[in-house]
């Protein structure tokens, strides 16, 4: 896991948990598999940029919100 991807993922799941928005809903959102988007939250996983617009329009979030500061 790099950085990136953890530091990604804990800001997803941080957007998600403030919308009151369960894992599952998310992923269903994104027509993505709710255990892939677990994934994603835990930063097992490098995603396409496809899929981090497709997550941040799930949320109604600016990509750059979920974009980790380097």
């Amino acid at each position: 896991m790099s950085e990136l991807t953890v530091s990604f993922g804990l800001k997803v799941r941080e957007q998600r948990k403030l919308k009151k928005l369960s894992q599952e809903k998310l992923a269903l959102l994104c027509n993505i598999d709710r255990s892939y988007m677990g994934r994603i939250e835990r930063g097992e996983v490098n995603i396409t940029l496809e899929k981090i617009y497709e997550i941040s329009k799930a949320l109604g979030v600016s990509i750059y919100e979920l974009l980790p500061e380097k």
